[in-house]
């Protein structure tokens, strides 16, 4: 060691750098001690002397070997310090994409920017229960170990993570959250791991901002502890929050956003529960618009904001709730745009009385308007002997404005997050916790303020905690290996946080400091500077007077001082608090009344005036400064960290422009410093960072050993040889009692040696191998040229003989080569001649051709130009007249519009419309009657032409048949073509006769439906007409009902007084708080100098003339009841709308209309003395036009009710003689059924209506009786009942109207149902005329192809016809006598089952009888006589023989008997049954059968062997039950005896049914018991194993494995073989093929298990680094290879189980192939077929060498397996579903096996059973 020198030449080493902080190089020269420059070469070929020595730099960072570049733990690297854990950091996450590094205790996480695959549910089950160090750094890992050890160790976790602004914290906790629902799920249907993942969108709803460096930043720390019961399930949660930003709800900077909640409302203000909010976009809200960004890229507010309602929703939070919030915040907004004017004086300001947004803030929050705008623009200064009201300036206001808004968003906040906690509380008892902490981490800005104070105030306090934690695990780790240890010198930061924390310290002074009247920042810092200018953490700025400088643990921090008083106060004016706790909503209140005060009781309400008016004590919560509380929670936050187990995650920002994978070294330094990395690195290397057990430093550095030492056994002690003798120094290593403990280098040393020892081999090696290979080269070339020399010679020889014979062959071919030559010239010169004068002749062609070609164009040109100008001046002038011609027509339409408007105002209209409409109606109905007449002639023709048809037909298969004995009369031939001609006459005038009927159906049908479209437009002329009458009628209402109201106004008044004195009773809590203050305001006045006292009254008297006004619940009564009668409807409810309205009018004007009644009615009084005789001639002329009217009306009533009875009854007697007629026809009896009972409803229609005429008449004579009575002499009363008769009888008039409109809607109803059963008969007979059109095509198709016969073929072909039709009979008559014979079948069925029910009665009466014994010799085998192969037992032992066969059973008492021999016992019990044909004996048996199987499987539901057994038996029973059920698809392999021994009278499907769904079961249950077993030995046989010895390589190992000694009391199962887990398979199929089972279901349950050999296998290999190495891809392929012979030696290679190997397969030589040029990666692509394109590159990710003779997967080669791969279409997912199982098939296989023949041992004890 003493001659080792590591500055030696091609040493590597690490150089800061202004760019990339630390760069590396290579010295090139060996140093001595005493040079002062060392000569290095970077990377890209440069030189550089690097100055070294005293005065200079010192000597530079070693860089580690290769081997380590890329650790999973940054403690396993030899050198430990700054560079050489950021190239380990910056090669993970750009290399290796790799965002998780353990760096000892602490995971680091970086945050990728993208969207990784990682967090699935298969990720999260593949690190549950798994050790920390055993997998690649993730934070499930983290979450895992917390997990664990509050399970192991009963003691509390925490999980601490911090970091920057958008390093990636809350995501990083939510992902650990997530672990926990997924891990330790509630045991009971609360969902409370749903709850508190549901917290998270809600805390970032209103806690996240966008900052310029995170778009989704918290800004709060959050303290989040997850309970746990005693089965370690979640039971709740709770919540603690730290410091929210409040200044960002009123001050963003550029590019920001205030919080996410804002945004989100704004983006949902269109929705209709939300119009009331009074919102817009944000944009128009001065809150929302400060950063004048207000998107987010790829955000979407309003969806965000739907799931923060699901969110709230699903923790319990009400509707009402929800919109309270809302209503809140959309207060906050509306506050922020209140505008404050400042006076002229300037001292002074005012809000605008018209102010919209303090409008919507009052209306809001429910507070009084009047005092929120005094209170905004004064404020109360109170002394010991006064109190005074002062105006505050613009600027005062404006800072109170905001003041008020922050405080109303923290009350909000701190609402929110304790509703929160409420959902997630538990009434259960927690056992254990685990906490999740998510806070800020170190900061430092340009201009930092008390934000970053006390932030950074919060991580020393964690840095302290940190550290201390880091260094007592040390101490243990030394302790339990039981090694001499000094004490490590760490940082303290205690005299840091004294500084801060400490009496008279930073926050003492400044708490001090608020207290004082005139406190400023100036004064405060003065203070500082003479408190602590002596302290080595405080400074003072050279430049600057207002601001300080402390020396954290990361960095120095130089603090502004401007603002610090005034954040620290918090400062609001209880004036503004007092209103808001006056609000009308009792959320409002809620929020800002405080916990401690209880409400004071009436009777301690004394108004006593003192002598001396003392000041309101403020709040105690207004007392406490906001630093005090952070001190305060602060404390308490450590104090529950301390008491728990700390696990710490560190979140880094690679860079500052949130690009996925860049990385910015300068930007990762600063965050390692600040976060505590390198502090707990500097730790690690002050001890010994580096370890090893004793095996793996044998295994690892046996080569520098002895050949003696490899020999022995004591591995200790050859480990101490070989330290004792490569290390002279005894204090850079020390031997516990499991490992060997090593300094910082010594590892490097090490591998430096090791390295050295293979190079000299490998030079020994090369040389002998050189050397042999050049010898073997020399002999081989001295053959060869001795060789080539022989044939040399010869081939030279030959050559010169050859040159002879060609020299002269040459000169003959050079006079025959010259003249060919010269003649190709000359023809050659010819052929160009020749072309050019072509080309030439035809250019000129062309040229004369092209003049002709373009004067023809333009003379075309020309004609169409000029006949296009024509047509333009034509067009012109016609347009011209049209236009003149649509002028006077519009003249002469206007004039007959206003005729044939005045004709419609005429009664005379409306009258003739109605009888126009009676006279269509009759003449619609005489049409139908036609058209059904001729309907029923058409259908005559038709029968009658089918007849004559089928008579013809008849006729013509006579003269056939007649036609077979005379062949030879040729007379009769002539004759059938002459019948045929005359046959094809009739079938064309068929053909016409229907087509004219078509013609004929077709125009009627036009005809129909014009009357209906005119029908339809005179029905909506006449609504118009009824609309407006409506109108007319609600006109002349209106002015009878004002009077009307009067009289009812009244009455009313009394009723609305008493109403609104209880409005005033429910609100008086509310009010009494507003007399408080207006009352104080009073006083305040009172001692004003130079107030006025008429103010004091007028506002009393303002608040007195304010009590009717509170009538709003009266004016929404009103509104409710309005909307009422729009449900209504406007006809229903026309004359009650003015009431309503009336109402409302009075309500709101109360006051006033009480005197000006009372002035009405005495003018009234007097109007009706003085003039009394002329309203009663009036009066009677009015009586005597209403009473002409109505008897008018009813007169026309009278006459249309006689027309349309008159219609009913002709139509009536016309549609009975229809029907008549068409009875013996018996055409469509159905269609005029359909009509009569439409006529029924008609006349009972008219009835209804009669009556309603009868009514109108008596209301009639009721009015003139009214009438005759008013003649009489009335008082002045009269006038006003007289002017309420009219609208009555007008109202009932209009009713008839109604009615009569109804009924023709009636009638027009009727004739669309007329039509449409005259379409369907239409239809009907279309129908019913192709079907006879294609039965006469193919007669006559048929009667064609025969005629073309000849005679013979004729008759043939007659007689094959009449064969086929016969067939057709008789095979329809073999259908119905089957149907029949199955009918009775199932009767004799029944019959059975009811003579067994009689038997079964008469059984029942001789029950006396004894049962007869039972007794059988089992243990004979020999066959005494034939037997049916069926068990009989009584009723009564049917327990027992469930009992015996299966809850009892045990599979070793029937191991030497025939396989599956229980189910072939119940299934012979169940032939027996059958046999006796006992449904219930056989029902019961089935059932008691599956239930006793279904308890046995859950009595032993993880015993394989009893599990195996009945699915074996089961599926016997389900195969015996379809081989004997005389189903003939399962009885093609029976033999004759076992088709006798079929079922003969039940069908058992649905009970092979039941029997087949218990087989999945019992599967699904042996694959999860088996899978259960095999799984913790899948990972220790297949990846960790050395199936080959001697392979594997060992690599230094960092602190993850360090720390596994302390667990040393748990041993873990951990050292399964290869041979282990095949042994285990061995015994599984062991067990199925003793027990019969199938061998089809064998092979799916070995495949099924080779999956999650597969899939655990493959899992663990992409989430570990430190298996992805050749010599694990070579272990791994001889452990399938041992797998696969496995199959084949059981025969079970094609059950496709060793398909399902696969993956793993290509994955080991996917590890195994060179990976390094094109075509190696091309070789890859085409091998791994199997493997996803993200499986590949992430076991090319996690690829490690084991030495430095192999080189690691350079990331062109993996962009370039990217790029061959991109076109395959592989599913996201990175991990294989370990819970995936392959679809299982029952394959039918019946046994070869006799029941007759089979056995029964007496172990069974089933001797009352008898064989049958």
């Amino acid at each position: 060691m003493a001659d080792y020198n590591p500055y030696s030449q091609r040493t590597r080493v690490w150089i800061p750098d202004q760019q990339e902080v630390w760069k590396a190089a290579e010295i090139t020269k060996d140093y001595k001690e005493g040079q002062t420059v060392l000569h290095l070469r970077l990377e890209d070929e440069t030189t550089v002397e690097y100055p070294v020595g005293s005065g200079r730099n010192p000597l530079p960072f070693l860089r580690n070997p290769d081997i380590l570049v890329g650790e999973n733990d940054l403690t396993a690297l030899s050198y430990l310090h700054e560079p050489a854990v950021l190239h380990n950091l910056r090669v993970r996450f750009l290399e290796s994409n790799n965002i998780y590094t353990y760096c000892g205790i602490v995971l680091v996480a970086i945050n990728p920017y993208e969207q990784l695959q990682i967090y699935g549910e298969e990720v999260i089950r593949a690190y549950s229960g798994q050790n920390m160090g055993d997998m690649d750094p993730h934070i499930f890992a983290v979450a895992e170990e917390a997990y664990k050890q509050m399970a192991r160790d009963e003691r509390n976790q925490s999980i601490i993570v911090s970091g920057e602004s958008g390093a990636g914290k809350t995501v990083s906790a939510k992902y650990a959250m997530r672990f926990f629902a997924t891990v330790g799920g509630s045991a009971s249907d609360t969902n409370v791991e749903e709850k508190v993942l549901a917290s998270s969108p809600i805390m970032e709803a209103i806690g996240n901002a966008k900052t310029t460096r995170n778009d989704n930043s918290s800004r709060f720390g959050k303290y989040i502890q997850i309970s746990f019961s005693r089965q370690y399930n979640i039971i709740g949660a709770n919540m603690r929050t730290y410091l929210l930003e409040k200044s960002r709800v009123v001050f963003q900077a550029e590019d920001e956003r205030n919080y996410h909640i804002f945004y989100q409302l704004c983006a949902s203000s269109t929705l209709a529960e939300f119009k009331d909010l009074g919102l817009t976009s944000a944009e128009d809200f001065t809150y929302t618009s400060l950063g004048e960004n207000i998107f987010i890229e790829g955000v979407n507010d309003a969806a965000d904001f739907i799931k923060t309602r699901e969110a709230f929703t699903l923790l319990g939070v009400k509707e009402s709730s929800q919109m309270s919030i809302f209503k809140v915040i959309a207060s906050i907004l509306h506050l922020g745009n209140v505008e404050i004017c400042p006076d002229r004086d300037g001292e002074s300001c005012h809000v605008s009385r018209t102010d919209v947004h303090l409008k919507h803030f009052c209306q809001l929050l429910g507070a009084e308007l009047q005092q929120m705008e005094h209170w905004l623009c004064h404020r109360k200064l109170v002394t010991a002997s006064e109190t005074y009201v002062k105006n505050m300036s613009a600027k005062q206001a404006l800072n109170a404005r905001d003041a008020l808004a922050k405080h109303i968003y923290a009350r909000m906040f701190e609402w929110i997050v304790e509703h929160v906690n409420k959902a997630l509380h538990t009434s259960a008892k927690q056992h254990s916790f685990i906490g999740v902490l998510d806070i800020y981490g170190f900061e430092t800005f340009e201009i930092n303020s008390f934000e970053q104070f006390c932030i950074n105030y919060a991580n020393e306090k964690l840095q302290q905690q940190f550290n201390s934690h880091v260094f007592k695990l040390e101490q243990e780790e030394y302790m339990k290996e039981q090694i001499p240890w000094t004490l490590i010198d760490f940082y303290d930061n205690q005299p840091c946080i004294d500084l801060i924390e400490a009496r008279l310290g930073v926050l003492d002074l400044l708490d001090e400091e608020c207290k004082m009247p005139k406190g400023t920042d100036q004064n405060w810092t003065q203070k500082l500077y003479k408190q602590h200018s002596n302290s080595a953490h405080f400074q003072k700025p050279r430049m600057s007077n207002t601001s300080f400088i402390i020396n954290h643990f990361a960095d120095k921090v130089e603090y502004q001082c401007d603002g610090f008083l005034e954040k620290n106060r918090d400062t609001v004016y209880e004036e503004q608090i007092n209103i808001l706790k006056a609000s009308q909503f009792q959320l409002v209140a809620d929020l800002f009344h405080d916990k401690d005060d209880a409400p004071a009781s009436k009777s301690a309400r004394v108004n006593v005036r003192a002598a001396k008016s003392t000041p309101k004590a403020p709040n105690k919560e207004h007392r406490m400064t906001v630093g005090h509380q952070f001190r305060s929670s602060l404390h308490l936050l450590m104090e529950t960290l301390n008491a728990t187990t700390p696990h710490y995650v560190r979140c880094i920002k690679p860079n500052d422009m949130k690009e996925a994978f860049s990385f910015d070294s300068k930007r990762v330094v600063q965050q390692l410093r600040a976060c505590g990395v390198l502090e707990n690195i500097r730790i690690s290397a002050a001890g010994y960072p580096s370890s090893w057990t004793y095996l793996d430093f044998f295994s690892r550095y046996r080569v520098l050993m002895k050949k003696s030492d490899l020999m022995s056994s004591d591995k200790k002690l050859v480990c101490s040889n070989l330290l004792q003798t490569v290390v002279k120094e005894p204090d850079m290593f020390q031997f516990g009692k499991t490992k060997i403990f090593f300094r910082a280098g010594q590892v490097a040393y090490l591998e430096k040696l090791r390295a050295d020892k293979f190079r000299v081999a490998c030079i020994k090696i090369q040389k002998t191998v050189r050397g042999w290979l050049q010898r073997v080269r020399y002999v081989k070339i001295r053959k060869s040229v001795l060789l080539l020399q022989r044939y040399g010679r010869g081939y030279l020889a030959r050559r010169y003989a050859k040159f002879l014979r060609l020299t002269k062959a040459a000169l003959v071919c050079q006079k025959q080569y010259r003249m060919v030559k010269e003649r190709r010239a000359f023809l050659r010169l010819r052929r160009a001649v020749v072309t050019i004068q072509a080309y030439t002749r035809g250019m000129y062609t062309r040229r004369i051709y092209w003049e002709f070609l373009l004067h023809h164009r333009a003379l075309i040109i020309q004609k169409n130009v000029r006949g296009w100008l024509q047509r333009k001046k034509f067009q012109r002038a016609r347009s011209a007249a049209i236009t003149i011609q649509c002028g006077w027509r519009r003249v002469l339409a206007k004039r007959q519009l206003q005729q044939k408007k005045i004709e419609a105002r005429s009664a005379e209209r409306l009258k003739n419309l109605n009888t126009g409409m009676e006279i269509k109606i009759v003449q619609l109905q005489r049409k139908m009657d036609d058209q059904s007449k001729d309907y029923k002639a058409q259908n005559e023709q038709l029968k009658v032409i089918n007849t004559t048809l089928e008579s013809e037909m008849t006729r013509m298969q006579k003269e056939l048949e007649n036609t077979k004995n005379r062949k030879s009369n040729e007379d009769e031939v002539t004759s059938l073509q002459t019948e045929l001609q005359r046959l094809r006459q009739q079938l064309e005038e068929a053909h016409a006769l229907r087509k004219r009927m078509e013609e004929e159906h077709s125009t009627e049908k036009l005809s129909l439906t014009q009357t209906v479209e005119e029908l339809q437009k005179e029905n909506a002329l006449l609504k118009s007409e009824k609309e407006e009458m409506n109108q007319r009628i609600q006109q002349q209402s209106k002015s009878s009902e004002e009077g009307r109201s009067v009289g009812v106004s009244l009455q009313t008044e009394l009723e609305n007084e008493r109403q609104n004195y209880q409005n005033l009773l429910k609100q008086f809590s509310i009010v009494e708080q507003r007399y408080d203050n207006l009352k104080e305001e009073m006083s305040l006045k009172k001692f004003q100098p130079g107030h006025n006292r008429n103010l004091s009254n007028q506002s009393i008297s303002e608040i007195d003339s304010n009590v009717p006004s509170i009538s709003t619940s009266e004016v929404g009564d009103t509104e409710d009841a309005l909307q009422l009668v729009e449900e209504m409807g406007v006809d229903s409810a026309a004359m009650d709308i003015q009431v309503f309205l009336k109402l409302q009018k009075r309500v709101r004007e109360l006051e006033r209309e009480r005197t000006r009644l009372q002035s009405n009615l005495d003018k009234m009084q007097e109007l009706s003395q003085s003039k009394s005789s002329e309203p009663r001639t009036s009066s009677k002329e009015e009586d005597a036009a209403d009473l002409a009217y109505s008897n008018l009306k009813r007169q026309e009533l009278e006459s249309e009710n006689k027309k349309l009875k008159n219609d009913l009854n002709e139509l009536r007697k016309s549609i009975v003689d229809r029907a008549s007629e068409s009875s013996s026809a018996n055409d469509l009896p159905d269609g005029y059924n359909i009509v009569l009972s439409q006529l029924k409803a008609a006349s009972e229609e008219l009835d209804a209506r009669k009556e309603e005429v009868l009514i109108l008449r008596t209301q009639l004579m009721s009015s003139t009786k009214l009438l005759e009575e008013r003649k009489e002499p009335v008082k002045t009363e009269d006038t006003v009942i007289i002017s309420n008769t009219e609208p009555a009888d007008k109202e009932e008039a209009l009713q008839a109207y109604h009615q009569l409109c109804e009924a023709k809607k009636l009638l027009e109803a009727q004739l669309q149902n007329q039509s449409k059963t005259h379409k369907d008969e239409l239809e009907a007979l279309h129908t019913q005329i192709e079907l006879l059109k294609n039965d006469i095509e193919k007669k006559q198709e048929m009667l064609n192809y025969t005629m073309s016969l000849s005679p013979e073929a004729q008759v043939e072909y007659s007689v094959q016809h009449e064969i086929t039709r016969l067939t057709n009979d008789n095979l329809d008559l073999k259908e119905l006598v089957e149907k029949l014979e199955k009918n009775e079948r199932k009767l004799k069925k029944q019959l059975k089952i009811y003579m067994k029910k009689v038997q079964e009665l008469e059984a029942a009466q001789a029950a006396s009888r004894s049962r007869p014994e039972l007794s059988r010799q089992v243990t004979v085998q020999r066959k005494e006589k034939d037997f049916e192969g069926m068990l009989e037992y009584n009723n009564e032992d049917e327990a027992l023989l469930t009992r015996m066969l299966i809850t009892d059973m045990i599979p070793s008492k029937v191991s030497s008997t025939v396989p599956c021999l229980p189910g072939y016992i119940l299934f012979m019990c169940i032939r027996h049954a059958d046999y006796i044909n006992d449904d219930g004996k056989v029902e019961s048996l089935l059932t008691s059968t599956i239930n006793a199987i279904k308890k046995v499987l859950k009595k032993n539901n993880e015993d394989f062997e009893m599990i195996s057994f009945w699915l074996a038996n089961t599926s016997r029973l389900l195969h015996c039950l379809k081989q004997y059920s005389g189903d003939e698809a399962f009885m093609t392999q029976n033999t004759p005896k076992q088709n006798e021994h079929c079922l003969k009278n039940f069908d058992l499907a649905e009970y092979r049914q039941v029997l087949s769904d218990l087989s999945i079961q019992i599967y699904q249950q042996l694959i999860k018991v088996a899978e259960g077993t095999i799984q913790p030995m899948i990972v220790s046989a297949m990846l960790e194993s050395e199936s080959i010895p001697s392979l594997a390589g060992v690599k230094p190992m960092g602190y993850r494995n360090r720390s596994s000694s302390m667990d040393t009391d748990c041993h873990s199962p951990s050292s399964y073989t290869l041979q282990a887990l095949i042994r285990q398979l061995g015994q599984f199929y062991g067990i199925m093929q003793e027990h019969g089972l199938d061998p089809e279901i064998v092979g799916q349950v070995i495949r099924q298990l080779f999956h999650c050999i597969n899939a655990h296998t493959l899992n663990n290999l992409l989430l570990r680094k430190d298996v992805c190495s050749w010599s694990t891809g070579m272990q791994l392929r001889y452990n399938t290879s041992q797998l696969e012979e496995w199959l084949r030696g059981n025969n079970l290679y094609q059950s496709k189980a060793a398909a399902s190997l696969e993956p793993i397969i290509q994955a080991a030589q996917l590890l195994q192939v060179k990976k390094k040029t094109s075509q190696d990666a091309e070789a890859i692509c085409s091998l791994c077929t199997a493997l996803s394109l993200q499986q590949i590159v992430k076991i090319l990710n996690l690829y490690t060498p084991l030495n430095e003779f192999e080189e690691r997967v350079t990331v062109s080669f993996i962009r370039d397996i990217q790029n061959r791969l991109q076109e395959r279409n592989d599913p996201a997912q990175l991990l294989i579903d370990t819970k995936h199982t392959y679809p299982v098939l029952f394959p039918y296989t019946p046994s070869a096996l006799s029941l007759e023949t089979l056995h029964i041992p007496a172990v069974l004890n089933i001797d009352f059973l008898v064989r049958v």
